[in-house]
């Protein structure tokens, strides 16, 4: 759990007397711990338990299910982010609504494995069954004539039972006996599919060898029905004026009463000519007053307008639906929708649904296509970036999901940046390897700050679980010069008890980074001189010996362990310190013994007594050797 710099906010909760309750808010990187304190009226603390809930405001950010559903949408999303700025809108225009029908598959591909999750297909239904409706409207922006055919596989695709029910009918022993027949041909019909409706009804036709005339009549409205094909040359005037010839052909066989001896018949019919009274008669194979929409602009104003849809959707609204029910909120988006309302239709799904995945991406689609004001909220951000910020924020908060949100941040100019280096600070940093993930992550993004802050806490992290030499590493990539002091001192006290270091590729391998601190620039040399003395570079393990102690180099803590690795030196057949050098140390000794205590016969030698012998023995070897080193020169200076 989060801590919090500050003491959490407490509403008290009236009625209370001597023993008030109150709830405190906590906020969190991606939801809201609500608990209960209770206080006696006095200031002291009530004896119980109380409980702590946690609100998520994107709780299906957490269910692995719908994993897929990010991931894929997240490769979409930074596509349409790298579609050229400079080419033409219309051109464009292809490439946006092949995306959009991307997100749609998606959206799909996931329902077709989550047919065991009967709450989540629902939610996924309806955003699929919004984000279609968007596509044809906003984004393919079909015109008159069109409209109504995009308008049909929307409805077909979104009412695909009928072809379930259709083929359970013909594999029976007795298709035109079926209890669902005339289900599945008037349901054809409905949808606008006139040659599947031909192909169930010759079933019927073979068993009414008497009304094979009506039943051919009735398959010859059904085939010349004219359907716009904007491929064709045919303008939409001469569409118009060919369906009105055709509606007065269906029309006259009512007036003649052509089928008025079987009730199904006439009832399609009637469908043909769009008599409103029999379409919702079929209210249940309908089942959604936008069905009966579509199916009413079909057979009515198959040539509507997009800008006449709004007039067309309310009143089939009101008319299907009954008027105590009131509107579900699904039921309004569309509405919405059809009234070529924007932004309400955005606004109503960021109440209904439970998660920004939806209006973040198809709000970002939308804005590509430049169909919203480029107005800003009320502090500063614009919708789209607004509800990116929103997504990716509840992505940050999974373990696995949050790198997808780093390219949503990417994309968001105005306060994207802001977002990330505040989120990025709050990734669990469980293994060094995902600390190196996130440092990569700011480390392309020129994230100095983030950087440094990360590599201080494994430095820390590894410290504490005595891991010294991953400490100083992440505290070298940190540039962190007090840290590195202390973890320095921390491999010289090791050294100092064990007479070996530790983790020695990495100091050997310090280069330029031993100069972060003095401390570890010490540690590098010092690690540099046992080296020189391994491989019997006396001559220069002595120079480098002596330069640690007379630069100040070495902490005056260390010198006396300098002076003992000195002894083997000094005590080598071949003189290795100059006079001039043993001068040196002896001055060193001198600086460092002044001041010690001198072990007397009465009192027992302790510690302190043999740090004195082995000072007496420096001294020794140092006289001995500043004699040998004068008689080599050959002269003595005075």
């Amino acid at each position: 759990m989060e801590e919090v710099d500050v003491e959490p906010t407490t509403t008290p909760i009236p009625g209370f007397d001597s023993n008030q309750k109150h709830l405190g808010f906590v906020w969190g990187p991606g939801d809201i711990l609500v608990y209960e304190t209770i206080y006696k009226a006095s200031g002291g603390s009530a004896g119980g338990c109380p409980f702590v809930h946690e609100v998520r405001k994107d709780e299906d950010i957490y269910s692995p299910i719908l994993r897929k559903l990010f991931n894929e949408s997240h490769h979409i999303f930074v596509g349409l982010q790298r579609i050229r700025e400079d080419l033409p809108s219309k051109n464009k225009k292809p490439q946006f609504v092949s995306i959009s029908k991307n997100y749609r598959s998606v959206i799909r591909a996931c329902m077709e494995e989550l047919q065991q999750v009967a709450g989540i297909v629902s939610i996924l239904l309806a955003v699929e069954l919004i984000w279609n409706l968007c596509e044809v409207l906003f984004i393919d922006a079909a015109p008159a004539g069109s409209l109504v055919l995009h308008l049909l596989d929307w409805v077909r695709l979104h009412k695909a039972d009928v072809d379930e029910k259709a083929r359970e009918v013909l594999a029976s022993e007795s298709p035109a006996e079926h209890q669902a027949y005339w289900d599945v041909v008037i349901s054809y019909v409905l949808q606008g599919r006139m040659d599947e409706a031909r192909q169930v009804l010759v079933k019927q036709a073979a068993l009414q060898p008497a009304a094979r005339v009506m039943f051919k009549l009735l398959d010859n409205l059904l085939m010349k029905m004219p359907i716009f094909n904007p491929g064709e040359t045919q303008t939409l005037t001469e569409f118009d004026v060919k369906w009105r010839h055709w509606r007065e052909e269906v029309d006259h066989c009512l007036q003649d009463q052509s089928f008025a001896s079987n009730r199904h018949l006439e009832d399609i019919c009637k469908i043909l000519v769009g008599d409103e009274d029999v379409l919702l008669e079929y209210k249940e194979l309908l089942s959604t007053w936008y069905h009966f929409l579509v199916t009413r602009l079909l057979f009515s104003h198959p040539t509507v307008k997009p800008t006449e849809l709004h007039y067309y959707a309310q009143s089939s609204m009101h008319m299907f639906l009954d008027t105590r029910s009131v509107p579900e909120p699904l039921d309004s988006i569309l509405l919405a929708a059809f009234e070529f309302d924007i932004h309400q239709v955005i606004k109503d799904c960021s109440i209904a649904l439970n998660n920004w995945w939806f209006v973040g991406h198809l709000t970002d689609l939308l804005d590509h296509c430049k169909l919203l004001q480029s107005h800003n909220l009320h502090f500063g951000s614009n919708l789209r970036e607004f509800l990116l910020l929103e997504y990716a924020s509840g992505l940050f908060t999974h373990h696995s999901l949050w790198q997808l949100a780093v390219d949503y941040f990417d994309h968001c100019p105005e306060f994207g940046r802001v977002y990330l280096e505040l989120q990025i600070e709050r990734v669990p940093l469980d293994t060094e390897r995902k600390a190196l993930k996130v440092i990569r992550i700011c480390e392309q993004r020129q994230m100095t700050e983030q950087v440094r802050s990360i590599c201080k806490i494994m430095a820390k992290k590894a410290l504490r679980n005595n891991r010294l030499g991953s400490a100083l590493s992440w505290s070298i990539r940190a540039k962190d010069a007090a840290f590195a002091t202390l973890i320095s001192e921390r491999f010289l006290q090791d050294y100092c008890a064990k007479g070996t270091f530790s983790d020695l590729d990495l100091i050997d391998n310090l280069g330029p980074a031993m100069l972060l601190s003095d401390r570890l620039t010490f540690l590098g040399k010092y690690r540099e001189f046992h080296r020189l003395y391994g491989e019997k570079r006396f001559s220069d393990a002595a120079k480098l010996l002596l330069s640690l102690m007379t630069a100040k180099i070495a902490p005056h803590s260390f010198w006396m362990t300098l002076l003992t690795d000195a002894l083997p030196l000094l005590e080598q057949k071949e003189v290795i310190f100059s006079a001039d050098q043993t001068h040196e140390l002896m001055f060193c000794l001198e600086e460092l013994t002044s001041g010690k205590s001198v072990p007397t016969p009465d009192r027992p030698m302790q510690d302190e007594d043999i740090e004195t012998t082995k000072i007496e023995l420096l001294r020794l070897a140092l006289a001995r050797n500043l004699a040998m080193a004068i008689v080599k020169e050959g002269t003595v200076e005075v």
